[in-house]
């Protein structure tokens, strides 16, 4: 994730955030709009400054589980044994 998009999802959330502080709605339905609406909001801005839409960038060739798991696999490779008095 980029410094763009890290940034707009960041808004995104503390906005959301903030409006279901204010708003206080009542049930999921009510609340899921709210995320709806300051998504699009959010959207919307993004497109108007000529940014780069969500949909348009680039997708990683690994997922973030995958990476993890070879990350995982070299940390044990790398792992020595014990020593006799441990």
């Amino acid at each position: 994730m980029g410094s763009e998009e890290l940034g707009a999802n960041l808004f995104r959330i503390t906005q959301t955030e903030a409006k279901l502080r204010r708003e206080q709605p009542q049930g999921l339905d009510e609340a899921s709009g709210i995320h709806y609406q300051v998504g699009q909001t959010v959207r919307e801005a993004i497109a108007k400054n000529d940014g780069t839409m969500p949909k348009d960038l680039p997708t990683p060739e690994k997922s973030i589980a995958e990476i993890g798991k070879e990350q995982l696999k070299k940390l044990k490779a790398k792992k020595e044994p014990p020593m006799l008095d441990e």
